[in-house]
């Protein structure tokens, strides 16, 4: 290798005058959100009552619902997460699955660490509310239309 040849830097820090790199906190729910809902057992993330009433306030997007992101003083993302489970599901796997990958997926695609992940298991669902479907003959007979 010449001496005159460039050699990029192996990180992206190591380079303070280009400026910095932010990342929305909305963006790092968008990802704990997805990262939640690959899980598994999982039926839904946030939407309950306290994120309704809060996003009819705040204006938060829709895919910040259920996650809360801060950023703790060594500059790690601290983050709570409220989710829905399936009936049936073991919680504790669960959450603590939610957590690794969590945990997993920010760091990877920001590159700052994680410093916690606090899961709040808010419901329970059975598969097919998930699903959106009804539930077979447990389910109200549909009315006929009147007009």
């Amino acid at each position: 290798m010449q001496a005159s040849e460039f050699v990029p830097p192996t990180r992206i820090d190591d380079q303070p005058e280009l400026g910095e790199i932010k990342i929305n906190h909305a963006v790092v729910a968008s990802i704990v959100r997805l990262a939640a809902l690959q899980i598994k057992g999982v039926a839904a993330v946030g939407g309950g009552l306290v994120d309704g009433i809060s996003e009819l306030f705040s204006k938060r997007e829709a895919d910040a619902r259920g996650v809360r992101v801060s950023e703790t003083s060594d500059e790690s993302y601290s983050i709570e997460l409220r989710i829905a489970i399936l009936y049936g599901t073991e919680i504790g796997k669960t959450a603590y699955d939610v957590q690794l990958a969590v945990r997993k997926q920010v760091m990877a695609m920001t590159g700052k660490d994680v410093a916690k992940v606090d899961v709040i298991i808010e419901g329970v669902r059975l598969p097919s509310d998930a699903q959106g479907k009804d539930r077979g003959e447990d389910a109200w007979p549909e009315a006929p239309a009147t007009d």
